[in-house]
């Protein structure tokens, strides 16, 4: 499998990927053993700030990690990443694409990499329906920036991910079975698409 996670420099979508994965390789009894899967995956880890990625080694390597030869870190621009047309089975992006200028492209280059049958995820901060989620909402966003938290909630509509609207940009870049799962009354959603 190989996977890329974007925006992610901090390793904790790639490390759960990798969790998840040693758990299936553990249950298996035949054709997948848990020593293979270094050689058989392939977990690429991008972001654009360096910083970040820094933080995310120092993360694998506190679990051990640092010298498996399945993650890979790459500093690059989720908007002209520098990977392969149809390379990757997989494509996350959580809580990164509200920081990027144009996220027509970076939808476009995601489905650029992803194979024929790989998926997008894409987990961000939403649009807030149920009226008493707001006080969440806020303390949710306060967790990322205090001042920054108030401008948001001003501003709510225009800079959270309106769910449907989101959903349409996915479909307009190509993918298909676009779906998504709102949580917590809206304060995330995960959007997901399949590139046939």
């Amino acid at each position: 499998m190989r996977h890329l996670d974007v925006a992610g420099g901090t390793g904790d979508v790639a490390f759960r990927i990798l969790e998840s994965l040693n758990s299936v390789s553990r249950r298996a009894v035949q054709d997948f053993l848990p020593d293979n899967l270094p050689e058989e995956t392939q977990i690429y880890v991008c972001d654009i700030n360096t910083n970040m990625l820094n933080v995310g080694k120092k993360g694998a390597q506190e679990r051990g990690l640092e010298d498996l030869r399945s993650l890979r870190w790459v500093e690059g621009d989720a908007e002209a990443l520098c990977f392969e047309d149809a390379s990757m089975d997989g494509y996350t992006i959580a809580f990164g694409i509200r920081n990027v200028t144009h996220i027509e492209k970076v939808l476009a280059e995601a489905y650029r990499v992803l194979k024929p049958g790989g998926r997008f995820l894409c987990l961000e901060l939403s649009h807030v329906e149920a009226p008493g989620m707001i006080t969440t909402h806020s303390r949710i966003a306060k967790g990322f920036s205090p001042d920054l938290a108030v401008t948001k909630l001003t501003h709510l509509p225009l800079t959270y991910m309106l769910m449907d609207m989101f959903a349409s940009m996915i479909a307009d870049a190509g993918f298909q079975k676009v779906e998504y799962e709102n949580l917590v009354g809206g304060v995330v959603a995960i959007h997901s698409g399949l590139k046939f």
